[in-house]
């Protein structure tokens, strides 16, 4: 159940260039949070009236963690947090990850950018044979605390570490099966995903990134394309931040 709480900066630290892991004290939105979740950020420059969608990155028991790449003055006033700062939560919110149905089947994590951070309670959660696939365009991040739980394999843009190219560059040349692909990151990525996971007939969920007003679904600002009407509403979309982030990726036009 999602809740807004005032929670406490545990610790900030810039793991990139632009980009920053955030740590908070919460009261129970870390304790029920899922992977592939996400929260909303509220900023308090008055100027800025709505709050920025992070996904979760990690969680131990009451702690959260959120790691975000600064893009925008949203994302640039929490890049300047400090421990015991307070920053209004939202939530945990959105449909994560269906664990179970990669319980026991060889799974393949491929996160690109800045959707790497939300596939790492992924990896703490799931057990068996995982093995998580990561895109850079240069710069590594996180590749170290994926290690932790299960083999790696990543891939740089610029051929500057591991293999040249995308997540689906190192997986056909390191010849990786999966049943299951777990995936996040921009939609490019998604689209080859999507078409390689039909190919080999793999069950494939996807995490879709939209810009988000609300959240909550109230304000379809972020629906995306669906393959099949909706029942209620009798159109062709869905709400990113209510129905997904994680979608089947035979349910949705990317």
């Amino acid at each position: 159940m999602k809740q807004k709480e005032n929670c406490r900066v545990i610790e900030q630290e810039r793991i990139g260039r632009e980009i920053y892991s955030l740590w908070l004290e919460t009261d129970t939105i870390a304790k029920e949070a899922a992977p592939g979740q996400f929260v909303m950020l509220y900023g308090k420059e008055g100027s800025r009236l709505l709050p920025r969608p992070i996904s979760i990155c990690q969680t131990k028991g009451s702690a959260l963690r959120l790691a975000y790449r600064v893009v925008g003055s949203g994302t640039q006033e929490f890049s300047h947090l400090e421990p015991g700062h307070r920053l209004e939560t939202l939530g945990p919110l959105g449909q994560g990850f269906p664990l179970q149905e990669a319980q026991g089947k060889k799974t393949l994590l491929l996160g690109g950018g800045i959707g790497i951070p939300p596939m790492l309670e992924t990896a703490a959660r799931l057990e068996g044979d995982v093995t998580a696939v990561l895109g850079y365009r240069d710069e590594v991040f996180l590749k170290d605390e994926f290690e932790k739980f299960c083999p790696v394999a990543f891939a740089t843009e610029d051929g500057s570490g591991g293999v040249k190219g995308n997540v689906l560059d190192a997986v056909r040349e390191q010849g990786l099966q999966a049943d299951v692909i777990f995936a996040c990151g921009p939609a490019p990525m998604l689209r080859a995903i999507q078409a390689y996971a039909k190919e080999k007939r793999i069950l494939c969920w996807i995490s879709m990134e939209e810009r988000m007003a609300c959240g909550i679904g109230a304000c379809l600002g972020c629906v995306c394309d669906t393959v099949e009407e909706d029942p209620h509403l009798r159109v062709y979309r869905k709400r990113v931040c209510k129905d997904g982030p994680v979608f089947l990726s035979t349910e949705v036009e990317l």
